[in-house]
């Protein structure tokens, strides 16, 4: 599992101001992420979007999907071809998971928020970057990393808030300056075989996972036995057993059997919907307990648990379905092969060994004026306007709207739940 909490008080890690480590780091951008991650190619479209909005003095915030690791150190190239520097809100367990990892990110202009919180200061410093227009400010709206190139999840509305609050702030000056939110799409096209960048991947997984391997069988037909083999593990370490069904429905009682008895004994309530959004929540509420002093060592190692616990059945929800399914979700692609296999490799062992070439298309849309004021009633414009550009420039269906959390009653008997 990846260190996504941290057991420890939260000190705020405010970004690193200067130029000169920024300037530094773009001579050695390229190799690191051939070597790192792949990526060999790039390509820009509306550039000219962002260039304009900076000389025009805008404060600007620049809003990508994130589907990969590889996705913040990216903005590193959108830096090199503006060119410009940006501050980065990243989750603080990016600066607590090594020393080296914790100083590059904040030398880069990275500041941390809270997720399991309210951050002050994390909104404080995102505000006053926006405000002074000194540089782009970059949030990954999704929240998340979705792990899937076709498809974006939903967006966090903090975006909004910081803008609108920094429009007022702008909107008080003299002369009155505007802010701007300038959606943005990243998407990685696979260069090379197919097969010579997953077969290696899937035999040593089936090596791993069964007693033969199925080089014989389509790439569609061995994902499929590995990701049944990956539910039958997660129900049968959370259940006692197997399950049979329907995938997705085997998914969400997995889910369900996971997140409610533990919605029960910290909210008093079981919740149904949004997997992520209550996966958040109960981390929110697991945490401070996690942290009280005098915890016994079998106390901290239960709580771990349900951390833990939670995070496997959030990666189970992220598979999208019907991904593999040719015409159902849009062209069966190799790009989708390939992540999936990713994905399955990262989810059963931690890690992804192989790190074919990647082509990445980076697409800045035009900017969306965010006006003074409060969110209004209702359906949040701004919001809205981002997810659509974000859609157009990733050139996707909206095919992924998150089912909306609700709070069951005491009197529901199991039987009633929705699966």
């Amino acid at each position: 599992m990846h260190r996504v909490v941290v057991d420890e008080p939260y000190q705020f890690v405010p970004p690193y101001r200067g130029r000169w480590f920024s300037w530094l780091f773009r001579l050695w951008l390229k190799p690191f992420l051939k070597n790192r991650y792949g990526l060999v190619d790039y390509r820009f479209e509306g550039a000219e979007h962002l260039r304009d909005s900076l000389r025009a003095g805008h404060g600007v915030i620049l809003c990508p999907n994130h589907s990969r690791d590889s996705d913040p150190m990216l903005m590193g190239m959108v830096c090199r071809e503006i060119p410009c520097h940006v501050y980065s809100m990243a989750s603080w367990h990016v600066f607590k998971q090594s020393p080296l990892e914790g100083f590059v990110a904040r030398m880069l202009g990275g500041f941390s928020v809270f997720r399991e919180g309210i951050d002050r200061e994390a909104l404080d410093t995102a505000v006053q970057a926006v405000v002074s227009g000194e540089r782009p400010l970059v949030i990954f709206p999704e929240g998340v990393i979705s792990r899937s190139n076709d498809r974006l999840l939903g967006l966090m509305d903090g975006v909004s808030f910081i803008g609108r609050v920094a429009a007022r702030k702008r909107a008080e000056q003299n002369p009155a300056g505007k802010v701007v939110i300038h959606p943005m799409a990243i998407r990685y096209e696979l260069i090379g075989d197919l097969h010579n960048c997953i077969g290696p991947t899937l035999t040593r997984l089936e090596q791993r996972t069964f007693w033969k391997t199925f080089e014989q069988c389509s790439h569609r037909d061995r994902i499929r036995r590995l990701a049944l083999a990956l539910l039958a593990s997660r129900e049968v370490e959370v259940l006692g057993d197997s399950r049979q069904g329907p995938l997705r429905e085997r998914i969400q009682s997995l889910i369900n059997a996971v997140l409610q008895p533990r919605e029960r004994r910290w909210f008093g309530r079981a919740k149904t919907g949004d997997v992520v959004g209550r996966v958040k929540d109960l981390r929110a509420a697991v945490l401070p307990e996690l942290m009280q002093p005098g915890l016994s060592a079998a106390g901290k190692q239960e709580l771990w648990n349900v951390l833990t616990e939670c995070y496997y059945v959030q990666t189970l929800s992220l598979y999208p379905q019907d991904y593999l399914d040719d015409g159902v979700r849009g062209p069966l692609t190799p790009e989708r092969i390939a992540e999936t296999v990713h994905r399955l490799e990262e989810d059963l062992t931690d890690r992804i060994t192989l790190k074919p070439d990647w082509r990445v298309h980076l697409r800045i849309g035009a900017p969306i004026v965010v006006e003074p004021g409060r969110k209004p009633r209702g359906e949040d414009t701004v919001m809205k306007e981002l997810r659509t550009q974000m859609l157009s420039l990733l050139g996707v269906a909206d095919w992924w709207i998150p089912e909306p959390i609700r709070t069951l009653d005491d009197d529901v008997s199991p039987s009633e739940m929705p699966k």
